[in-house]
């Protein structure tokens, strides 16, 4: 709390599910908002809320509305969050879309898409925003990734190549700021969450939604990811897997023995895609028995 308290903080992203919870949460605390999405009638009630259940004031919430895949208003964006705070203290790259389909059945602009607003898209916003961080020597840049972003899975590839590219600039970018030790970057690797990412994913058609989400109880609450988010973000680490079990035990098969992690996903898999096509959510715990 003392740490982001009084700090200016962009959320994208942040009209529903991961993006909301971090609205409410840093409202309360006492961060100032910039909060964007491409839906700003969202945004509004956002801003209603988190006026009510703080003590903000209405100058300490901006509402910027944002479409990631529009590069050329990135610019003109981070220009208005800074003309109203004067500084950008924290960016959270949050908004993207997953993915629900095999890569056989799936069209290859599904795939463009998913890249230009998951990779391009998070990119573009944070080179306008890190100008401006290198000028003041300080910042954090937090930019919510996946357990996909570590690891292979059905139903998921061009969701997991666009997690794996922001992985990769990341970690790169990192090396490239050692001259500006007071610039932090963060990345969020979450597991399975009950946000509403899963009821606007990409399938093997850009016009084609999610026809059932299927229950999404067996998640990880989303208070309980954001709040190990910010915990993450106050301490500056590098990267954090923000999963529950048997998710995250599998993450470290990935990073520890590959070769078990591969022989286990194959095994998942089918049940992971039987899962999808009997139209309950894919990730539905593995473990869990048959009433």
């Amino acid at each position: 709390e003392d740490e982001l308290r009084g700090k200016v903080i962009w959320v994208t992203g942040a009209s529903s599910g991961i993006g909301e919870e971090l609205l409410s949460q840093l409202s309360k605390i006492g961060a100032l908002l910039a909060i964007s999405a491409r839906r700003e009638d969202e945004l509004e009630r956002e801003k209603k809320k988190c006026l009510e259940i703080s003590n903000l004031s209405e100058k300490d919430i901006l509402v910027l509305r944002l479409d990631l895949t529009d590069r050329s208003s990135h610019e003109a964006a981070t220009n208005s969050v800074l003309k109203h705070f004067g500084k950008i203290d924290v960016l959270v790259n949050n908004g993207g879309r997953s993915q629900r389909s095999l890569f056989v059945d799936t069209n290859l602009d599904v795939y463009s898409a998913i890249m230009e607003l998951n990779y391009l898209g998070t990119i573009s916003l944070t080179k306008y925003v890190l100008n401006h961080m290198i000028e003041r020597k300080r910042g954090k840049i937090i930019t919510v990734s996946s357990v996909m972003g570590l690891m292979g899975a059905p139903l998921a590839s061009g969701y997991c190549a666009s997690k794996h590219a922001l992985q990769g600039f990341f970690n790169s970018l990192r090396t490239e700021l050692t001259d500006y030790p007071e610039i932090n970057i963060t990345v969020i690797c979450p597991g399975p969450v009950q946000s509403q990412i899963i009821q606007n994913v990409f399938t093997e058609n850009l016009a084609k939604p999610l026809e059932k989400s299927g229950d999404q109880s067996h998640k990880m609450p989303t208070d309980r990811c954001v709040r190990l988010t910010l915990v993450s973000m106050a301490n500056d680490l590098k990267e954090a897997w923000v999963s529950d079990q048997p998710y995250l035990a599998i993450c470290y098969l990935w990073q520890y023995a590959p070769t078990w992690a591969w022989w286990l996903m194959n095994k998942l898999a089918k049940k992971r895609i039987q899962n999808f096509k009997s139209g309950v959510d894919a990730d539905v715990s593995y473990s869990r028995k048959k009433k």
